[in-house]
């Protein structure tokens, strides 16, 4: 499946920004779609899943109660609204899918064969 990554920009902290991730060509139907983020000189690392059957859903620590992570049925779009974000959340974020993960597995970007192409959020303080 191919992903199209949007709505990333500049905010200052404690602002409020929301991404999509849709699929260009195939329904996310039986996978699960993860936001990753990589900030400079950092690591790429895990924000937040959903699974697109059942819709459950899963946060790393740092974001839990800041960041909401949604699926838009009639628009096939993983949204991830961040708020209350901190200068240090200044990455470029990227969407990511993958078909038959299990739940340990959520979080590592290695099990995701399909990834959009980033976009940037800037957190200024």
């Amino acid at each position: 499946v191919q992903l199209q990554a949007s709505g990333g920009g500049l905010v200052q902290a404690g602002g409020s920004l929301s991404l999509s991730c849709a699929a260009s060509e195939r329904t996310f139907s039986t996978y699960a779609v993860a936001w990753f983020r990589q900030g400079p000189g950092k690591e790429r690392e895990f924000v937040a899943a959903i699974r697109w059957n059942g819709g459950h859903t899963y946060y790393a620590d740092s974001v839990k109660g800041r960041f909401t992570i949604y699926k838009d049925n009639a628009k096939n779009t993983v949204v991830l609204q961040m708020n209350s974000l901190k200068p240090e959340e200044t990455a470029v974020y990227y969407c990511a899918a993958g078909r038959g993960l299990i739940v340990s597995s959520l979080s590592s970007s290695k099990q995701y064969p399909s990834w959009g192409q980033g976009t940037l959020v800037t957190v200024s303080s």
